[in-house]
């Protein structure tokens, strides 16, 4: 899945509603569109969405701990899992996953 979210091609068909709700309240929190916040915690704008999946670049910075945390609350809210490229960690669902999930 990680992969098709950062290729260049992304899938088509029905939005994920845990997606969009995550999205919505995300952005609620942490806007994504012009006019740019000074302190967001986004390091690229907009963030990435799919039918399936945000795709976000967060800043290391306090601001962007905050939005660590808030991600990591509606993730857990919605369902969803997170993946994380720089440490290839998957987290979520009330738990770390430690075996790769196959399907």
């Amino acid at each position: 899945m990680a992969d098709h979210c950062t290729g260049m091609e992304h899938r088509d068909g029905e939005l994920d509603q845990r997606i969009v709700s995550f999205y919505e309240e995300l952005g609620a929190r942490f806007p994504d569109h012009p006019p740019y916040d000074p302190e967001s915690p986004w390091m690229s704008a907009p963030v990435g969405v799919g039918i399936d999946h945000v795709s976000m670049n967060i800043s290391y910075s306090p601001r962007g701990s905050e939005a660590v945390d808030v991600v990591l609350d509606l993730a857990e809210r919605y369902g969803l899992v997170i993946y994380d490229p720089q440490g290839d960690e998957v987290t979520g669902l009330c738990g770390d996953y430690e075996v790769p999930v196959t399907g």
